[in-house]
């Protein structure tokens, strides 16, 4: 039980030695050396400043004790509280409470908190100013040509870069907190007559059913805790971008964001497997390029799916294969078996990947070098792996990082492992079989009452065209019907601009 929960209906007191008191012993003040009370008299008052060392910026806190210092007795005769907040205090972003557990949140949340003798109720002056480090381009996201802003850990830069991009007034950035202890800021971000409200009701009712102490890992947190039964599912249910832009699109379609404080990781949902199958890059680049990039990144996701199970299947079932394709199964099996050779360069892939991450960014090139060359040459030369393996390993890696989402390529990992000991076990048939159970697993799947694989099932030809190609914007007129948007339509009055006719020119015959 977090203490808070023992004051929620305690009251400020208009004697100040009581709330200070309190607010000592909740803060903490004598033991956190950052939660600092200054005592001031204001007008011949005793007065208290309650405030976090390095959120409360210093040239606000000089202005504030400036602004106190020069107020008079009779200033404050009569209603003394209205006077400060319009008179003297008349910062841009100001409050007053008479809970203390919302003055003990608000300290610990970075804002300065005044509380005066004979008042009461407690003034909240939000001048806080979070550590954060500038928007850059996010490492996962990067495109060669358009924005190189990102999220940051701070909620407000997170909402400022969205507003940025969507100047509309209908555009909701609702703050709610989560968790007991940790009281972790999250908004809900949806432009009002765009969005279905029946999802904006059912995420804001699942949000405020939470009932934790704190989010430790914040956005991915909330995920687990909005979506119970989902923990090991290895399909993404939700979208993670770092992209303002990429946000910003979604919203426009009708979709929700979670802004989550402390992560530059915005959560967009609802979502299908499709969604985590595009990529900004694609966007920015002529319709015809666009669709090209994006083709080619579905053969990379598609070569990560199969070519090892295929390559695997016709390696011990060699008489599937044509005379022309004889060549593609391996001259000498090994020392080891294929299916092992197989999960081994998987596994050591994945070390690979682990070890670049913890691996200082000057020595990342010649760890791949070292893992390529070493560990995979002589590998081969004594015989534990034979080069096809590590081709058709590399191809499916390949396509695993070729793929926009980073949890669904590592999901795509999870269906290529089944598929490998499918065929293992049953062949052909379980290769097929295989295929028709993931299928199967993602048909039923939805994320928030939305098929997992819509447009292809059910099948909608609008929605799964706009999947297959690229369209160019001007004819991208109606949002996702599956979303159940209030406002269906993107463009007003057709979905392609009538191209601009030269006036006709009348000759008149001259009069002589």
């Amino acid at each position: 039980m977090s203490q808070l929960d023992g004051i929620q209906s305690v009251k400020v007191n208009k004697k100040i030695d009581e709330n200070i008191l309190i607010l000592d012993r909740e803060l903490g003040i004598g033991k956190s050396y950052d939660v600092i009370r200054r005592d001031i008299t204001i007008a011949g008052k005793k007065a208290a400043l309650y405030f976090v060392d390095g959120f409360a910026k210093d040239d606000i806190m000089l202005w504030i004790m400036k602004t106190l210092a020069r107020v008079e007795n009779e200033d404050l005769a009569v209603d003394p509280l209205e006077k400060l907040t319009t008179k003297f205090i008349n910062y841009i972003e100001t409050d007053k409470t008479d809970q203390l557990d919302k003055i003990i949140t608000s300290v610990l949340s970075g804002t300065i908190v005044l509380i005066i003798d004979g008042v009461d109720q407690g003034i909240i002056i939000d001048a806080r100013e979070y550590p954060a480090r500038g928007p850059e381009e996010p490492d996962i996201e990067r495109v060669s040509r358009g924005s190189r802003d990102g999220f940051v850990e701070t909620l407000v830069f997170n909402s400022a870069l969205i507003r940025r991009r969507i100047r509309d007034p209908r555009l909701r950035m609702e703050l709610v907190q989560v968790g007991r202890r940790s009281r972790t800021d999250v908004i809900i971000s949806y432009i009002e007559d765009v969005a279905n409200p029946e999802l904006i009701s059912t995420i804001k009712d699942k949000l405020q059913s939470i009932n934790i102490d704190g989010l430790p890992m914040a956005e991915k947190s909330i995920e687990e805790l909005i979506m119970p039964g989902n923990y090991w599912n290895p399909f993404p249910k939700v979208r993670y971008t770092e992209r303002p832009d990429v946000a910003a699109v979604h919203l426009l379609e009708g979709h929700i964001l979670l802004i989550v404080d402390t992560s530059p990781s915005i959560i967009i949902l609802p979502t299908t497997y499709f969604h985590h199958v595009q990529h900004a890059e694609e966007y920015r680049q002529s319709p015809s390029i666009g669709a090209y990039l994006r083709w080619v990144r579905f053969f990379g996701i598609i070569s990560s799916l199969f070519i090892l199970p295929l390559w695997y299947l016709v390696s011990v079932q060699p008489e599937l294969l044509p005379e022309g394709l004889k060549y593609i199964g391996p001259e000498k099996k090994g020392n080891v078996p294929l299916l092992i050779q197989i999960l081994l360069a998987e596994i050591g892939i994945d070390l690979i990947r682990m070890a670049a991450i913890h691996t200082p960014s000057p020595l990342a090139t010649a760890l791949g070098l070292i893992a390529a060359f070493f560990i995979g040459e002589v590998a081969i030369n004594i015989g534990l792996f034979v080069p096809e393996v590590i081709l058709y390993g590399a191809l499916a890696a390949v396509g695993t990082f070729a793929t926009p989402s980073f949890e669904l390529g590592l999901a795509n990992r999870y269906i290529r492992y089944f598929l490998l000991l499918s065929v293992a076990s049953l062949g052909l048939i379980g290769f097929i079989g295989g295929i028709l159970v993931v299928l199967l697993f993602l048909a039923f799947m939805k994320s928030f009452g939305v098929p997992y694989l819509w447009p292809l099932i059910p099948f909608d030809w609008r929605g799964f065209k706009s999947i297959l190609v690229r369209s160019p914007v001007p004819i991208q007129n109606i949002r996702p019907g599956i979303l159940k948007p209030i406002d269906k339509t993107r463009q007003k009055g057709g979905t392609i601009p009538a191209p601009a006719r030269k006036p006709k020119l009348k000759w008149k015959r001259k009069k002589e």
